[in-house]
């Protein structure tokens, strides 16, 4: 399934740049727009330019390009989408901040065996 291949390959390139605290959030029974939100924490906007430049290339790499990248340059939060999967990094402020995971709050985690 090509989703869980971007999803996978998603979760391997945050973790690559060592983004901190990678949740995972299956939001199917949520929205149609998107099945899987991945979260991952920069501890500076520098990290989070090279956690979104890692990701973009690795996926590039791999055949699979985002439709979409949201706040770049310094942002304290960026969205890469990725169709099925959209990715947010965020610094730890803005992660508190705007707390995605509690506005997903009923949204299953997500299993790598889908």
């Amino acid at each position: 399934m090509t989703e869980q291949k971007v999803l996978e390959a998603v979760i391997e390139a945050v973790e690559d740049m060592k983004a901190l605290d990678v949740q995972v959030i299956d939001v199917r029974e949520k929205t149609s727009m998107m099945d899987h939100l991945v979260i991952a924490t920069g501890t500076s906007t520098r990290h989070l330019s090279a956690i979104v430049a890692n990701v973009e290339k690795d996926l590039k790499e791999k055949g699979f390009a985002a439709n979409s990248v949201e706040g770049r340059n310094g942002s304290d939060w960026v969205l890469i989408d990725f169709f099925d999967v959209v990715l947010h990094v965020m610094t730890s402020e803005a992660r508190a901040f705007y707390d995605l995971e509690q506005l997903w709050t009923g949204a299953r985690p997500a299993s790598n065996e889908d």
